[in-house]
């Protein structure tokens, strides 16, 4: 391959928000985001189908500690 793709840094609000996979119970369907810590309100960034849709949500937002669920 003779070209990568650019692994992009963004940032979040790590003051007022925290990263989590938001589970649905019916179809299993798991969505990564941030979670307003004094609202609860939960902002959607990207669905998660497999262990390296999670890895490049972590890696995109310098995630390095567990994330958790929230259903």
């Amino acid at each position: 391959m003779l070209f990568k793709k650019k692994k992009i840094q963004v940032t979040y609000d790590k003051e007022n928000q925290r990263p989590v996979i938001k589970a649905s119970i019916c179809n299993g369907e798991q969505v990564a985001g941030f979670q307003d810590i004094h609202t609860g309100a939960f902002e959607e960034v990207m669905l998660i189908r497999s262990q390296d849709d999670l890895d490049e949500f972590m890696s995109m937002y310098g995630i390095e500690e567990n994330i958790g669920k929230i259903y």
